[in-house]
């Protein structure tokens, strides 16, 4: 399973979401510190009914607490929620 998709199914199963979009960005920062070719840099995109009424600090927060396992491999991820 790749990256991606391990974020992926992690959030479907955390938040249920309404749309979910994990993009690996990866490959537009080859060259870079932390680049991985099997995936390092993610953009969440992600509308969820359980994150509504929360500020952005908690949705973040939500968001990496369901991924935080697998930061020692994510060098970075950007949330849009």
């Amino acid at each position: 399973m790749t990256l991606a998709l391990e974020i992926e199914t992690r959030l479907r199963e955390a938040f249920a979401p309404v749309s979910l979009e994990v993009l690996d960005e990866s490959e537009q920062h080859r060259g870079h510190g932390g680049y991985s070719p099997d995936g390092s840099h993610f953009r969440v995109r992600m509308v969820a009914a359980a994150l509504e009424g929360k500020s952005r600090v908690a949705k973040h927060r939500a968001v990496n607490a369901a991924v935080a396992d697998l930061f020692p491999r994510i060098h970075a991820l950007a949330i849009e929620v």
